[in-house]
């Protein structure tokens, strides 16, 4: 038996989950810990939305939907990407409800990409889009985001990555994990290099509704981008309905078609009682998702005014989400060796910047998806340990 394949070899777990399981560890010893390595909303589900689950439970339906999703969900998916979104979607054609966000993202490479195809990945990113560009055969080619430049993308960067091979190109806005907004400008820009280079455009936008100082630009709703864009979306961070594992993908008919056959033999479809669940939220956006959005700019607000004062950790303001991606630089130390650090001296769990790739080296990602006290609290440890050192 030969395992395992020479794939595989290049696809780790993540930084973020070693991390976790060394703060399980203290905590099982009695240590207090500080949550702020886990991007997962601290709230509870709105209650509405467990209601409408519940009540689908009770009516018995708990068998299989299309495997294009429940048509009401689809259908308030819809009616969200044209008010909220300019993107005007075919509920029964280009929408097809997936296994939260993440599977949504690994239809797209799966059902697109073939072997040796090669993927643009604005970097630091999520830790799965590189690995969901291996899984089919393609290659990543990470293209830098430089703090310098607010962690924005410069399309000279993107062009001297550019090779015969490129086919796609992955985006998120707002993002994990710097927190940065790319604004109608930047937007723009890489619209017009993906319709220049042919490019099939995958845009994460699953922290579409929590932003702070700017509003949120679809790639899709851009001149010349929907028959080329698969937007991937969720209700894990927007209703904090993380374990639901309910979001969606929107592309064209072709795409989608393309993208259901992988979807089929994978998963057939979301849950159904979990499906009308969603469907609530998605009709109930803006009051449901409103609540939590002031509570993060609340902690965004506490972050930053703590970080100032710590002064030897400089940051880029988070515009969206839920991160800060600070930078280590002048400790002298590794974002491990920083990490392991924080969470020995402090008990303060926060990730190394390489856990988001190569370009994320020098930097930590904290997340402010605790409670307002934890954070509080966290942040004075965090200082106090900084100086220790």
């Amino acid at each position: 038996m030969r395992l395992p394949t020479e794939k595989m070899k290049m696809i780790q777990r993540t930084g973020i989950r070693k991390i976790m399981a060394k703060a399980k560890t203290y905590e099982q010893e009695g240590c207090k810990i500080y949550h702020m390595e886990i991007g997962r909303p601290d709230f509870d589900t709105p209650e509405a939305v467990k209601e409408a689950a519940i009540s689908s439970l009770k009516a018995g339906n708990v068998h299989y939907t299309s495997n294009y999703g429940l048509e009401r969900l689809r259908r308030a998916i819809a009616g969200h990407l044209a008010a909220e979104n300019k993107i005007d979607a075919d509920p029964d054609r280009e929408i097809l409800v997936t296994a939260g966000a993440v599977e949504g993202l690994a239809l797209a490479t799966m059902a697109l990409l073939d072997p040796g195809d090669e993927v643009l990945i604005l970097n630091p990113c999520f830790t799965s889009y590189e690995n969901q560009v291996v899984h089919p055969g393609g290659v990543p080619v990470p293209v830098p985001l430089w703090a310098e430049n607010g962690f924005k993308p410069d399309i000279k960067d993107l062009e001297a990555a550019l090779s015969g091979k490129t086919k796609m190109l992955i985006i998120n806005t707002p993002n994990n994990p710097t927190g940065v907004v790319y604004g109608l400008e930047v937007m723009t820009e890489l619209a017009r290099f993906a319709v220049k280079h042919d490019l099939l455009v995958v845009s994460d936008e699953c922290y579409e509704k929590i932003i702070f100082d700017r509003e949120h630009v679809s790639m899709a709703s851009l001149p010349g981008m929907k028959e080329r864009t698969i937007t991937v979306n969720s209700g894990s961070k927007t209703f904090s309905m993380t374990g639901w594992r309910v979001g969606f993908v929107h592309a064209s008919e072709e795409i989608t078609d393309y993208m259901l056959r992988v979807h089929q033999d994978l998963v057939i479809c979301p849950t159904a009682f979990a499906q009308e669940g969603a469907a609530y939220a998605w009709e109930n956006t803006e009051s449901l998702a409103a609540p939590m959005v002031e509570a993060f700019r609340q902690r965004r607000d506490l972050v930053i005014e703590r970080l100032d004062q710590m002064g030897n950790l400089d940051y880029v303001r988070p515009e969206g989400g839920f991160y800060v991606f600070p930078s280590i630089k002048k400790l002298g130390l590794g974002d491990w060796e920083f990490c392991d650090y924080m969470l020995d001296e402090a008990g303060v769990a926060v990730v190394p910047g390489h856990a988001f790739g190569r370009y994320g080296e020098g930097y930590f990602r904290l997340a402010y998806s605790c409670s307002m006290e934890d954070l509080d609290q966290g942040l004075r440890a965090m200082e106090k340990a900084l100086k220790k050192l």
